[in-house]
């Protein structure tokens, strides 16, 4: 800490031209979903995939875009957040012209977590036959790369549009070079803990730091799959197997009392009770919520004639966690389950 009258800029309070946010020091956010949403339509409307002239093929629009994205300012940085789910209708025909085939391109987790080039992409046809499996995979090495180069598109006019107004000048400075532009992943994969600046959830951390009541809910999730219950029990007990649908390293000891460390340690906890294909229960924690603070997680496994069905029962989620924790179990376990090994299709 600078010593009184060494001036350090962070704590002086300067003029601003809008006499607010001093040092660019407090969190500033724009909603950029709507934005985001109707360019990703128009950067795929009619988009024609063009390499071969005997092959004739283009995404004719958008089927489905779902998610959210924000541009974000803190400490005078501009913090990106987006995460969507596209499905993309497209169309081709060989040389001769008919007939047309369609089909559909997924991009199942079009997120900051992921450089461009590793970006998830699925080519699907709607009517199987020599020609149009010569258009699938067409779309497949060639079209992909081309969707990719849009996606690139949306991405850099996305921090272009964004990044105005989000840095203000400071006192005898007309303009800030937004100099500052990063990417942090979201879910429970955030690598960096920024929280906004006298919110609600930090005065429920300071309230439950001195041990006074925290408001929580309960989330209740039931998810199919298609495997026998062995398989699924597996999956969310072997290091190894976590690893694979985690994307990353895990630790994971599958005893009472052993303890596991998910998402680069963003989530820990500890085993209560192990019933094979029966149970799983077991204390859960986000590294956001308040220090010590600590969830309980029960999962029941019921085994169908054809399939594998699971009930998760979580309660003690902070209320303010309430709808992300229960949409990255969704996302970034069981439908990223179902996508690594095959356990059913990925639900949008």
């Amino acid at each position: 800490m600078a010593k009184w009258g060494e001036g350090d800029p962070r704590w002086i309070v300067e003029e601003r031209p809008d006499a607010t946010n001093v040092n660019n020091w407090h969190w500033t956010e724009k909603n950029a979903t709507p934005w985001s949403k109707e360019r990703i339509k128009s950067l795929f409307k009619n988009f024609p995939i063009k390499h071969d002239s005997k092959v004739n093929c283009s995404v004719v629009q958008v089927d489905t875009v779902d998610g959210e994205a924000t541009a974000n300012n803190r400490k005078g940085k501009l913090i990106f957040f987006y995460e969507w789910n596209v499905v993309l209708n497209w169309e081709g025909s060989l040389d001769e012209g008919e007939p047309t085939y369609k089909g559909k391109v997924t991009i199942p987790n079009l997120s900051e977590e992921n450089d461009l080039d590793d970006i998830d992409i699925t080519i699907s046809i709607d009517e199987s036959s020599d020609e149009s499996e010569r258009l699938k995979q067409f779309m497949y090495n060639i079209g992909r790369s081309q969707i990719r180069s849009q996606i690139g598109v949306y991405l850099r006019e996305l921090r272009e549009e964004f990044s105005k107004g989000l840095i203000l000048p400071k006192k005898d400075d007309a303009k800030v070079k937004p100099d500052g532009v990063s990417n942090i992943t979201s879910g429970f994969n955030k690598k960096v803990n920024l929280m906004p600046i006298n919110s609600g959830a930090d005065k429920k951390s300071a309230i439950a730091s001195v041990g006074c009541k925290l408001d929580v809910k309960m989330i209740t999730i039931t998810e199919t799959f298609q495997c026998p219950v062995k398989d699924l029990y597996e999956v969310l007990t072997k290091q190894e197997l976590v690893s694979v649908f985690t994307h990353s390293d895990a630790k994971v000891d599958a005893v009472r009392g052993g303890e596991f460390v998910l998402f680069g340690g963003n989530i820990t906890g500890k085993f209560e009770e192990l019933v094979p294909n029966e149970k799983i229960v077991k204390t859960w924690r986000y590294k956001q919520w308040p220090s010590g603070h600590y969830s309980r997680v029960t999962i029941d496994f019921v085994q169908k004639e054809d399939h594998t069905v699971l009930n998760l029962t979580q309660t003690g989620v902070p209320s303010n966690e309430y709808d992300n924790t229960t949409k990255n179990w969704r996302g970034y376990y069981f439908n990223s389950i179902k996508q690594a090994f095959g356990f059913g299709s990925f639900l949008m």
